[in-house]
């Protein structure tokens, strides 16, 4: 049963410079059982690795070996070079023997699994066929990168060059150019006792002379340093800078185009996840592309995908908002311009002292990275702060939160109307834009149709969502279709407020606290009852009693009050609540659940909302429980939200005099 249980699924992905990498996909078992034994080897080998083998149990090391190499780079001599190595089909290459003795030899405790998984040719399963996996670990395999790292790794320490870096089968070598070809030659003459060999034709030197005359390096591919990148990443400005960002715009034109044949929910949530600046992280956090002009076309397509998928046309000031943090009132679909200068500093302050071990056999690399300097005084400059030091600066968060407070400060000094103001106030609430971070699953009730996306995302922004036109009110209603949110003939008002309560008791249910809806027997004076009570006491021996409300954050009654200060309808709610239960509370624990249009929600209600779903997290061991609560309301918002807007629509049946004329 061996090769059976610790073979797998076959994927063939293929790679982008040609060629096909072999995706072994595991049976659960053994890979929970691999992860475990994975976390702890890594783990014990950290400083083993370090700081020569980035790719196992190093945190940044793919970004400092990026950075180390361009610094030596930038400051490396004529007559010195950086090579960097390939290796043909290095993990199926790998000779299992030296990888189980490695075991062995550096972390015996996990060897029997490894012997297991590895001691006879495994089952690998390509659509109808059966492949035997007779060398290497498996890509794939928690274990794999574990388990190619640890037998090469004494090879690695081996070279004189004064910059050495491995990141799994990616090779770096730098310094003199004798220095290097011998080095070469040493990992040539190991080939027939680790199974890997050199692909000359992918091999690439970097260097700023013309292209070193040495044999070993007669097949290598010669780049001068602005034509060439490490690991996904290019070293320094120029055409390859170029080349990456520009192939970047290309990628995400494409990813825009096929988004649109999604649903609106689902492309959001992608685009913000996976399409926009996330797919750019790793250059703008390795790559010193703060200033490329490429940047903004960059951010231009990120403006036109996030039309084309909420159907809505942004203005300047609005597509400002929709780049800011969701937790700021924006979509959190992030500019590129504006995040690049703080990703790539906290890459390099996260980094640093990496790169110094990487570099401290270097005599030409400086100690300080100049880039670096030229990027922080720039950024210092333009916010007229001092640099994040120490801790702190390893953040990114850190050197973003200036950017986010200045762009912040420039929407709302460009704001003049009052309901624009409380708009942003609103917004910017805390749960206000829960709804933005919930997955689209329709069996919980949290995917959004295309419309009440468009209607949502509309009102979060202040953008234009409809025509102006008359509600069956007698009302104007404007291009932002604003009346229907607090019209008091609109639809949908009840099943709201029936949708919310239902939510409330639900939730109880599941923390185990019985309760009823709409309780008889409680005494009022005109028969009006609360939403709810608990049947046993929540606090202090006495049972909880709620009521919910909705109230228009825009609303002009409210607005003096909404404008400047957040939820101040929701508390304005919340007090005439509290005052019409006031005899209640003289027996029960009374909260009024007060929610605004917008998202705010009044401090009473929040803190009974939060108390609850920490009670639903001790019953389900799942501490996500509080965020669900919260998403799950925050949808409900918007869903009727999107009711109330179109109930400004006068629709009505066609006639036959209708037909008639057609």
């Amino acid at each position: 049963m061996s090769p059976v249980l610790f073979g797998g699924n076959l994927i063939a992905l293929e790679k982008k410079t040609g060629g096909v990498r072999p995706i072994a996909v595991g049976y659960t078992l053994r890979r929970i059982a691999a992860k475990c034994a994975n976390a702890y080897a890594a783990s014990q080998l950290s400083d083993y690795f370090s700081p020569i083998q980035l790719g196992v149990g190093i945190p940044g090391g793919c970004e400092a070996a990026v950075h180390a190499t361009r610094r030596y780079i930038e400051a490396m001599p004529d007559g010195y070079v950086v090579a960097k190595i390939d290796f043909s089909n290095a993990f199926n290459s790998l000779r299992k023997d030296l990888m189980l003795r490695s075991v062995a030899d550096k972390v015996p405790e996990i060897y029997r699994f490894c012997h297991l998984s590895y001691n006879q040719p495994s089952v690998l399963k390509f659509e109808n066929r059966m492949i035997l996996s007779q060398e290497g670990p498996h890509q794939g395999d928690p274990l794999g990168p574990l388990l190619f790292c640890l037998p090469i790794h004494p090879d690695l320490v081996q070279p004189k060059s004064e910059l050495v870096a491995g990141y799994m089968d990616d090779l770096t070598l730098g310094g003199p150019t004798d220095v290097v070809a011998a080095d070469i030659d040493h990992i040539t003459a190991r080939e027939m006792q680790t199974g890997l060999h050199i692909n000359a034709a992918k091999c690439e030197i970097i260097s700023h002379s013309p292209a070193p005359r040495a044999s070993q390096f007669s097949n290598f591919i010669f780049l001068a340093p602005h034509e060439a990148e490490l690991l996904g990443a290019p070293l320094v400005t120029g055409s390859k800078m170029d080349a990456t960002l520009d192939s970047r715009h290309a990628e995400l034109n494409t990813a825009i185009n096929r988004l649109s044949l999604l649903s609106a929910h689902d492309a959001l949530i992608l685009f913000r996840a996976s399409f926009s600046a996330p797919k750019l992280m790793h250059t703008l956090r390795c790559a010193p592309c703060a200033k490329h002009p490429l940047l903004k076309k960059i951010d231009g397509l990120l403006r036109k995908g996030i039309c084309a998928i909420t159907n809505l046309d942004l203005t300047d000031l609005q597509w400002l908002q929709a780049s800011l943090p969701v937790k700021e009132g924006g979509l959190g679909v992030r500019r590129v311009t504006s995040l690049a200068p703080s990703a790539f500093l906290a890459s390099a302050a996260g980094t640093e002292t990496l790169q110094q071990q990487l570099l401290i056999r270097s005599a030409t690399a400086a100690t300080t990275d100049p880039t670096v300097t030229s990027v922080r005084s720039t950024w210092s400059s333009v916010h007229g702060l001092p640099c994040p030091s120490g801790v702190i600066a390893h953040r990114q968060s850190s050197w973003d939160k200036p950017v986010i407070t200045s762009e912040r400060e420039t929407l709302t000094s460009s704001l003049s109307d009052s309901s624009d103001k409380a708009r942003l106030q609103a917004v910017r609430a805390p749960h206000s834009g829960d709804w933005l971070n919930a997955l689209p699953l329709s069996a919980c009730g949290l995917r959004l149709d295309d419309n009440t996306i468009h209607i949502a995302v509309g009102l979060r922004l202040g953008a234009n969502i409809c025509e102006p036109h008359q509600c069956p009110c007698g009302v104007v209603t404007d291009a932002k279709g604003l009346h229907g949110l607090s019209c008091k003939g609109g639809t949908g008002r009840s099943a709201r407020h029936h949708n919310l309560n239902d939510l409330v008791w639900r939730a109880l249910g599941k923390a185990n606290i019985p309760s009823v809806k709409e309780p008889t027997g409680l005494f009022r004076s005109d028969g009006k009852r609360p939403d709810g009570l608990t049947l046993i006491p929540w606090k202090n021996g006495k049972c909880v009693t709620w009521d919910v409300t909705v109230t228009d954050t825009l609303a002009q009654s409210y607005l003096s009050s909404t404008s400047s200060t957040s939820g101040g309808a929701a508390e304005a709610a919340a007090d005439r609540k509290s005052l019409k239960y006031a005899q209640l509370a003289q027996t029960y624990i009374f909260v009024p659940i007060a929610m605004e249009t917008f998202g705010p929600l009044n401090m009473a209600g929040f803190q009974f909302l939060n108390e609850l779903g920490r009670r639903i997290s001790q019953e389900s061991d799942d501490s996500r429980e509080c965020a669900f609560l919260f998403q799950r309301l925050s949808m409900t918002i918007q869903r009727f939200n999107a009711v109330t807007v179109q109930g400004t629509f006068a629709m009505r049946t066609p006639t036959e005099d209708d037909i008639s004329d057609i």
